[in-house]
């Protein structure tokens, strides 16, 4: 499955309570990117919470378009991505 980085821009902030109310969040994010198999893998955010990069597992970049839609969240770029690991020649 190919990798990807999706970069966002939050002007406003990106707010995700520490609470039952924040997980609920992130887990509805999760469910429905199963209807395009796409799987959210981990995120990087900003210190100032107005960019993130997310890394994804997705079958393409339209059906990490389509998730993003459903999931009412933005879209700046998508990269797909391979791992360079600085162990990979010992």
């Amino acid at each position: 499955m190919p990798r990807y980085v999706i970069e966002r821009d939050f002007p406003d902030s990106l707010i995700i309570p520490v609470d039952a109310d924040g997980a609920a969040a992130c887990l509805g994010v999760v469910d429905n990117n199963a209807d395009q198999d796409v799987t959210w893998i981990h995120s990087y955010v900003s210190q100032d919470k107005k960019k993130t990069f997310c890394v994804y597992d997705g079958p393409s970049p339209e059906a990490i378009r389509n998730s993003a839609k459903k999931n009412s969240l933005p879209i700046n770029r998508i990269t797909e991505v391979r791992v360079l690991d600085p162990y990979f020649y010992f």
